[in-house]
């Protein structure tokens, strides 16, 4: 999983331009027939009213018809009452849409709160930027149907426009952990949200994600404790997301929050040892600057809770770890920029 997964530096892999249904939104019908009531679409959004209009759009043309719930974050460009108007009560797919105004920003946290509103045993989550692949919602609860081992999968990510590799994907198809054998595929130490489907209980379990770090690399420390928990995370090459990453972003407040956190994770659940030196490592590697030394503050900050909370991974969760950081140390998609 990255530490700060940043969009924009990629590189194309196995899947080319046209692989897959890079298809246009305008000729998207809102589709009739049976829904998969298997998997709902949970979707964070802030500040990005058309995007969100847009990613509501391509989830409710999916062939799963999933239900789909947006969490906007206390938006104040008028995201909610957008979409309640593109999807008024009686027009086609509104019965498949919830739409919760919360009056702040939560962040991932607004996951949380998406997760306990959805009925389904799996839950996708989507980002306003972001969206699946016909079919692939389907194929995730065949898989979790079929293994109730796995708590967690992870799709590949293509980037738009063009639906190239996303650099991550060779680290997810070539992950060095060792997981249960006979998974559906590759064993994975974390995940990327944006491009997962959850099994709800597992979820539901371990608390969801932390409120502490907010957004940026919070799924680190879920991922340990889903197998701390005894939990698989997989993932499935045949399962498609699309990236086109919004220009509307705060990059730097995204890159502090990221290594506030990669820290307060290293410090939270990793033996003394390996802590300090994945410290040093972080120390040396992140850009010298402002926003880096405001991180590093963030997380001295917060050494209290973090001593409070300190729960050591058992050795079947940290060799997860382990095995993972030489491919941390030298990936090209884990770079803090802004």
């Amino acid at each position: 999983m990255p530490e700060q997964h940043t969009a924009g530096q990629h590189t194309p892999g196995q899947h080319t331009p046209g692989q897959h249904t890079g298809y246009a939104v305008d000729a998207l019908p809102v589709l009739a027939g049976p829904a998969d009531e298997r998997v709902s679409v949970v979707v964070i959004t802030w500040q990005r009213r058309q995007e969100a209009l847009l990613a509501v759009r391509r989830l409710l043309a999916l062939p799963e018809r999933p239900r789909v719930v947006v969490l906007d974050n206390g938006s104040t460009d008028g995201t909610s009452a957008a979409l309640r108007a593109a999807h008024p009560v009686g027009s086609p797919g509104a019965d498949r849409l919830d739409v919760i105004t919360l009056p702040r920003n939560e962040g991932a946290v607004a996951r949380n709160i998406g997760v306990a509103t959805a009925t389904t045993p799996y839950v996708a989550f989507c980002d306003d930027d972001t969206w699946w692949e016909p079919g692939s919602l389907r194929l995730a609860a065949d898989v979790l149907d079929a293994d109730g081992r796995v708590a967690v999968l992870t799709a590949t990510i293509l980037v738009e426009p063009g639906g190239i590799d996303d650099p991550i994907n060779v680290e997810l198809r070539e992950s060095p952990v060792r997981g249960a054998p006979d998974l559906p595929g590759p064993a994975l130490g974390s995940f990327l949200a944006g491009a997962s489907v959850v099994r709800r209980d597992a979820f539901c379990e371990v608390g969801g994600f932390s409120a502490r770090l907010w957004l940026g690399g919070e799924e680190e420390l879920m991922a340990a404790d889903l197998a701390a928990a005894g939990w698989e995370l997989c993932h499935v090459p045949d399962m498609v997301v699309h990236h086109q990453a919004s220009v509307l972003r705060e990059s730097h407040r995204r890159r502090r929050d990221g290594i506030r956190n990669t820290l307060w994770f290293t410090w939270l659940r990793r033996p003394v040892p390996v802590a300090l030196r994945r410290t040093r490592f972080l120390l040396r590697t992140v850009p010298r600057d402002r926003v880096s030394a405001l991180a590093v503050l963030d997380a001295v900050r917060g050494a209290g809770w973090v001593l409070r909370e300190r729960r050591v991974l058992p050795e079947h969760a940290e060799a997860r770890f382990r095995a993972l950081e030489d491919a941390q140390e030298s990936s090209t998609a884990r770079r803090y920029v802004s």
